[in-house]
């Protein structure tokens, strides 16, 4: 497959979280042309056994990269936890992922070796960003911790909310507890809870937020390929949903700070 500059960059996640990492791709990679894709009529992905969100995953590769994308990012810590591997097989374009862009940073940030990870049920239970980090630096000690009340919290807006606070502080506790100075933010919707959680865990605990880091190892990896678009002209962003677009405009239009204009429906 050849690769040019111009081709756009695929995103993909089960629903709505990953349009964290599209923002943070607009704020590093303004010239990019970008298409995403949230499969909203099957998430949540969490429930589902690794066979499934497997094959939903191989479905979603199959129609960004029939559209011509030059590099494919997994947007979703839950097929980046089970489907990763499938994933890359079946790509003919490389393939960066949430969960080894935010170990990477975890490891490079960490002063005391102890690091926190929060995130879903599904990505906390598959220990995917322990085994991420032990295998490039197995002297770490990770502190892991579902927060599954974090995604509706910022659903419905309430990234500064009393409960959300309270929310926090007890989930954060017992990390806090343990020492960690690293907290990794393992869920695509978590990073538009980023001050809040910082107030909660205190100046001294660096948060990582995988979005900011995917997104700059995209940069990287497309100066490495010589693809970075030299925006000769205006990018292109495209949405594709496979439900509910209504909902995903309005909540979306909140995760990337701007109006979201071209959104698709996909029929499968």
């Amino acid at each position: 497959m050849s690769l040019r500059p111009e081709l756009p960059i695929g995103v993909f996640d089960s629903g709505i979280g990953g349009l964290t990492v599209v923002r943070a791709l607009l704020e590093r990679l303004p010239h990019e042309n970008i298409l995403y894709f949230g499969d909203t009529a099957r998430v949540p992905y969490g429930v589902k056994s690794a066979a499934t969100i497997t094959q939903y995953a191989a479905q979603i590769t199959d129609f960004l990269v029939a559209r011509r994308v030059k590099l494919l990012i997994v947007a979703c810590n839950t097929m980046a936890a089970v489907a990763v591997e499938a994933i890359r097989a079946r790509s003919p374009v490389p393939v960066l992922d949430v969960i080894e862009a935010g170990a990477a940073a975890a490891i490079e940030q960490t002063r005391n070796r102890h690091v926190g990870v929060i995130g879903t049920l599904a990505t906390m239970d598959s220990g995917a960003y322990e085994q991420a980090i032990r295998r490039q630096h197995p002297e770490i000690t990770i502190h892991s911790r579902a927060c599954p009340l974090f995604v509706p919290l910022v659903e419905e807006g309430w990234l500064d909310h009393p409960v959300t606070r309270l929310t926090a502080e007890e989930y954060l506790a017992p990390l806090l507890t343990a020492g960690i100075d690293t907290l990794v933010l393992g869920c695509t919707h978590y990073p538009l809870l980023q001050p809040l959680l910082q107030e909660v865990a205190g100046a001294p605990v660096r948060l990582i937020d995988s979005a900011h880091t995917t997104a700059e190892r995209a940069r990287q990896r497309l100066a490495e390929m010589q693809l970075l678009n030299p925006g000769a002209s205006r990018p292109e962003h495209r949405y594709y949903v496979t439900d509910v677009p209504q909902r995903f405009q309005h909540i979306g239009e909140r995760f990337l700070d701007r109006p979201l204009n071209t959104l698709e429906v996909v029929r499968w």
